[in-house]
């Protein structure tokens, strides 16, 4: 088996510790009987959409910003990807930016706005900047604050209530999440890569799979990946339900986070590691819930419908009818009658419209370097529309400065500027009613990228043969072997 599911048994707890419970215990600030914990947040992340009304509810009540210098800002969600040095035409994102460039003057918060070279996408800049750290909790209003996860780290989206709850605070009211671990062994096949492994977990568990758990991910081909490539598939734990998704912090972390601009420093830097250095879970810790995968098992991976879990390898085929559960028909058939898509149908070959390579999911300067080492020296199809968002002012300037804009264009692409762009129907970059687009974001439910919109989730590198064919493709009968 490709998948293996496995339960703890009741009363069966051991004495070691899981990384989460390592992480949670040393930020309860108080355990309320029956109840949720009160949690401390080391660092509160906000953007320009979620955090005007919490701003609002702190001035009506009086209140100042507890911890000011534990928020760090930016604008990206509803930002312009062309032309960021004029003022925004769009009425409602400027006046979004606009107010949370007021609203951190006034109580004291660090922004990267537009313009600044550390704006970017929140879940970029965080770990680019060194911001995000083992051991920490963080939290943004955000679902996909998950990506922080990554460097061992329990964070989390919030809403906007929360939001303010942590201006006024520093803390948060939070019940604990059942715990689950997936562990990914073996070796990853030629072409498949992080985003393939996270649509094929989700695909196996289920868009509500992981519902209610803390989700850590383990094993030989979760330990081989790069740092980028473990923030990709933290980021979309939420995709299968989760509230959090987690890696337990390696030499590779480390390596990473060292001489990044705040990070510790000297002597610092020796105290913080020998503590990031205690942050596993150990031998004898036991999960509610337990899944093994096969890494042999994953090829590249594309969604065909409205939800993450709706995926099949590239070489497969959207299920017929009698491979659907009787009580999923009615939405599966839904799905594909607004993907305009066929049960039984393989879907390699299929013409896409739009290609779309960015959202905090994939737009590191890792995914532009894929993406850029298979165009090289090629050109788009005719008639589809690339568009190539890098996730923060750092990446955009690394990209230049490694020629990766000048293959983009000799490509017929045009690299645009940080945002969160296209993930979402939230800015000017939307999909046009109808258009297929293969998109390297998160999510793929009806609208989310503009009315209408139809999605396909998949890696930068088969984003990229899309982009060069014009249809759905498979990345290994391109590659050299």
């Amino acid at each position: 088996m490709s998948v293996q599911h496995k339960n703890s048994e009741p009363g069966n707890k051991g004495k070691g510790k899981t990384l989460f419970e390592k992480i949670w215990e040393k930020h309860v600030v108080k355990e309320i009987d029956g109840g949720p914990s009160v949690l401390y947040v080391d660092t509160h992340l906000i953007h320009e959409v979620t955090s005007p009304q919490a701003f609002n509810g702190l001035a009506k009540r009086g209140l100042k910003v507890f911890r000011p210098k534990q928020v760090v800002a930016t604008a990206d969600h509803n930002v312009p990807t062309l032309n960021q040095h004029l003022p925004i035409k769009e009425e409602l994102s400027r006046i979004q930016v606009q107010t949370l460039k007021d609203n951190c003057a006034k109580f004291g918060i660090e922004l990267y706005g537009l313009g600044h070279p550390y704006q970017g996408i929140v879940h970029v800049i965080g770990p680019e900047l060194g911001i995000t750290q083992p051991g920490a909790t963080i939290v943004c209003g955000d679902s996909h604050t998950s990506t922080h996860g990554a460097f061992g780290a329990i964070a989390f989206g919030i809403g906007t209530s929360e939001v303010e709850m942590v201006f006024a605070t520093q803390c948060l009211m939070q019940t604990k999440p059942k715990l689950m671990r997936i562990n990914v062994e073996g070796e990853l096949k030629k072409g498949v890569v992080s985003k393939d492994i996270i649509l094929y977990i989700i695909s196996h568990t289920s868009a509500s799979g992981a519902t209610g758990y803390a989700v850590e991910y383990a094993g030989s081909a979760i330990r081989s990946l790069s740092m980028e490539a473990r923030m990709t598939i933290c980021n979309m734990s939420i995709e299968m339900g989760a509230r959090c998704g987690m890696i337990a912090p390696d030499t590779t972390t480390f390596e990473y986070i060292k001489g990044r601009e705040f990070a510790p420093q000297g002597t610092a830097w020796d105290r913080k590691l020998a503590d990031w250095k205690t942050l596993y879970s150990d031998k004898d810790a036991v999960f509610d819930k337990e899944i093994l995968i096969d890494a042999a098992a994953i090829e590249p991976m594309i969604t065909y419908g409205t939800n993450p879990g709706m995926g099949v390898g590239v070489t497969g085929h959207i299920p017929a009818l009698d491979e659907v559960e009787e009580k999923e028909k009615p939405y599966f058939e839904k799905s594909l009658h607004y993907m305009g898509l066929q049960p039984g149908v393989k879907i390699k070959g299929k013409k896409v419209d739009y290609v779309f390579i960015g959202s905090c999911t994939n737009s590191r300067i890792e995914d532009l370097r894929m993406v850029a080492s298979f165009v090289k020296g090629k050109h788009k199809a005719n008639g589809v529309e690339v568009w190539i968002v890098p996730g923060s002012k750092q990446v955009e300037a690394q990209a230049k400065e490694e020629g990766i804009d000048k293959i983009f264009e000799e490509a017929g692409f045009l690299l645009r500027q940080p945002g969160c762009s296209a993930c979402l129907g939230m800015n000017e970059d939307k999909i046009p009613a109808g258009k297929y687009c293969i998109s390297t974001s998160n999510r793929n439910f009806e609208g989310r990228q503009g009315p209408n919109a139809r999605t396909f989730l998949a890696s930068p590198l088969t984003a990229a043969v899309a982009a060069i064919t014009g249809e759905v493709g498979d990345v290994r009968d391109y590659l050299l072997s």
